[in-house]
């Protein structure tokens, strides 16, 4: 006689991580701390070690990856920072971006852009 094996429903495998009843629930629980007095405009960062909900896909010449692996090991050897790949291209938009922000066209991403 034959076994039959049993799999997961795909509803087991493609369930959401925090279901949002639950995570709403949590938030009304927890006690809510004042909210800290800024001296200067909060500044956007990327994002930390979480579980992000995007995804993008950009592709890069190996030469690219090769720098981008080379910066890593480097931050690593000299700074004692250990960052995967994806944290530090996340590091170098929010960098990007901020620089955009606060000059415009005066901006090296502006710059690197339009020099041919």
């Amino acid at each position: 006689m034959p076994r039959r094996v049993s799999l997961p429903h795909a509803d087991d495998l493609f369930r959401p991580t925090v279901v949002r009843g639950n995570a709403e629930a949590v938030e009304q629980q927890e006690p809510e701390a004042p909210a800290p007095v800024a001296t200067e405009p909060e500044k956007k960062g990327p994002s930390k070690r979480v579980k992000h909900d995007e995804k993008m896909t950009v592709y890069i010449t190996s030469d690219e990856l090769l720098d981008i692996e080379h910066a890593r090991l480097s931050l690593r050897r000299t700074t004692g920072v250990a960052v995967d790949r994806g944290r530090l291209v996340r590091e170098a938009v929010a960098i990007a971006l901020a620089d955009l922000e606060e000059n415009g066209e005066d901006s090296v991403l502006v710059h690197r852009l339009t020099t041919p």
